[in-house]
């Protein structure tokens, strides 16, 4: 629901729990909370800023080569890009 633009109740204990278990759990689930937290900030603009300093803490995806036309992974552009797109 959230990709969609339909922000759940529960949005601040998720975060809480992804900010302090990202960094630990294996790759495939890394990405799972990566992609929620970047809806998170898309579509929540009181947790952005808190979404994009999670992504500059990690790192995850920095650097990473997308392909033409795709929105690259790393949280901190993720958000703009994405929020930019919607006008939000």
């Amino acid at each position: 629901m959230r990709w969609t633009g339909q922000p759940q109740p529960n949005s601040e204990e998720l975060l809480n729990k992804i900010e302090s278990k990202i960094e630990k759990e294996k790759p495939e689930v890394q990405w799972a909370m990566n992609f929620t937290t970047g809806w998170i900030g898309v579509y929540e603009k009181k947790y952005r800023n808190r979404c994009i300093a999670l992504g500059e803490k990690t790192g995850l995806y920095k650097g990473k080569m997308v392909s033409k036309g795709c929105t690259p992974e790393y949280l901190p552009e993720f958000i703009v890009i994405e929020s930019n797109k919607r006008k939000l």
